[in-house]
């Protein structure tokens, strides 16, 4: 699955979490030429990047195959995402996986936050496909209710 096709699935899927109140796209040129914006039922907000590695044999320069299904990932139960009125950054990846996981999405083969089991330099997900491409959704911007997004990016506090 390619970073657009991703990025429209993705919309979709994180839309049904219980805590998400909009799930948008966004960009920043080419730079980012796909992202998602997530705002949870607190206003918080967590903006994600979203990178690409081809299938074996898979080339940039040609239409992409049709997708190769499997099955679909197990759902999961959601885990505790708001905790004292804010949100762990870091443990937002698994609430974000879970979202993945519970589209039932037959391309979908697997997808894991980057802190698990250890802290990540960057926060974030990847999401591994039945054809062998990945998705990784590298965290932006994490911001408290009301805020803008400013700065480069990356430099991200704990809870929002």
């Amino acid at each position: 699955m390619r970073p657009e096709r991703f990025q429209e699935f993705a919309v979709k899927a994180l839309a049904q979490a219980p805590d998400v109140r909009t799930v948008e796209p966004w960009n920043e040129g080419t730079k980012r030429p796909c992202g998602i914006k997530v705002e949870f039922t607190t206003g918080a907000q967590i903006w994600h990047a979203i990178a690409y590695t081809m299938a074996p044999g898979e080339k940039m320069s040609e239409p992409e195959a049709p997708p190769v299904e499997g099955e679909a990932p197990a759902a999961v139960p959601w885990p505790e995402l708001i905790q004292g009125g804010k949100i762990n950054v870091r443990a937002s990846e698994q609430y974000l996986v879970a979202a993945i996981l519970n589209a039932g999405n037959a391309e979908v083969a697997d997808a894991q936050g980057y802190s698990s089991p250890t802290p990540a330099m960057h926060p974030g997900f990847r999401v591994q496909f039945h054809n062998g491409s990945k998705i990784f959704c590298v965290y932006q911007y994490a911001l408290r209710s009301g805020q803008q997004p400013g700065g480069k990016g990356y430099d991200l506090p704990e809870a929002i």
